[in-house]
């Protein structure tokens, strides 16, 4: 199945080592590296999830014309990535994020990039890129991964979801705050609770029912929508499509690290839509390989084998 991800590619950096002792310049402790890693980040990590699911990812982003951008192009070619939806462009940073870990204890993350939105000429290249896709590398599925880094405006936003629905091609989409309302007319959208409080702006407890289903209404008629999947931690994930909802508790699990759950959410949702799963199918999929990969340290891609074992275990 030929996927897009459209969206904020980054590098995921990490420093490992050892806090021995207290830096003599500044009351800060001194982290002795022992190890370093760099890796795809950010809508790549979907793409990632894509690969290990058995899709066929095409990454869309834009990334700069720097060391780190040529950093993503190798890690690409790692990985079998093409690298024909990358736009580079002299007029903003890729986007770095540098944990540093000491003893298993994360210590800080150094953050280098731009939030700003591409730039008219920018857009109109990005544009012009993903357009001529459509014809040569038509998908199946496009999900759109919104870390808010800029790739994302409205005007691409619009442009791609338009085209899809032209086209009849499912869009999902992972959502962040500030174009929570831009995605209008996608397939499934989906926010966690607090991305859906912070959206129509109404805060309820999160073990009210009725005031969830009555949010996700409030939202859809904003959205123009079909599906909502909804996280919800550990209550697990809540699916409405039109009148009709399921609701998937959350699976019992040693909880090890969270990072990337929502990025194996959306990647399970997305190939589960565009095989025609029903909605509960979907859900509980997705539920249940968000689950997963919490039980593991880091950011790392679900296994489809160990996924599918799981659910007719289940």
């Amino acid at each position: 199945m030929n996927a897009w991800v459209i969206g904020d590619v980054m590098i995921d950096a990490y420093y490992w080592g050892h806090v021995n002792r207290i830096s003599p310049e500044a009351p800060v402790p001194v982290v002795e590296v022992s190890k370093k890693d760099e890796r795809l980040g950010g809508a790549a990590n979907v793409a990632l999830n894509l690969l290990a699911l058995g899709a066929k990812p095409l990454i869309c982003s834009v990334v700069g014309k720097d060391d780190k951008g040529s950093l993503i192009q190798r890690l690409f070619e790692a990985e079998g990535f093409s690298s024909m939806g990358i736009l580079t462009s002299e007029e903003r940073p890729t986007t770095v994020k540098t944990r540093i870990i000491s003893g298993g204890q994360h210590m800080m993350r150094v953050d280098e990039e731009t939030t700003a939105n591409l730039s008219t000429s920018e857009e109109n290249a990005f544009l012009d890129k993903l357009m001529g896709l459509f014809d040569s590398h038509t998908p199946e599925v496009i999900v759109l991964e919104d870390y808010n880094k800029g790739v994302l405006t409205e005007r691409v936003i619009r442009a791609v979801i338009d085209e899809a629905n032209k086209r009849g091609i499912p869009t999902t989409v992972d959502p962040k705050k500030e174009n929570f309302f831009s995605y209008t007319e996608c397939t499934l959208f989906k926010p966690n609770l607090k991305e859906l409080k912070e959206g129509i702006k109404i805060d309820f407890d999160k073990n009210d029912s009725t005031a969830l289903l009555a949010a996700i209404s409030t939202m859809e008629k904003q959205l123009g929508n079909k599906l909502s999947l909804v996280t919800l931690s550990e209550l697990g994930v809540l699916i409405k499509e039109g009148d009709k909802h399921y609701s998937v508790p959350a699976h019992h699990r040693e909880i090890v690290d969270v990072s990337g759950a929502g990025d194996t959410v959306i990647s399970v949702a997305s190939l589960a839509l565009a095989a025609g799963a029903r909605p509960e199918i979907i859900a509980g999929l997705s539920n249940l390989a968000g689950g997963m990969v919490c039980e593991k340290t880091g950011v790392v891609p679900i296994n489809k084998e160990k996924l599918m074992a799981e659910a007719e275990r289940l």
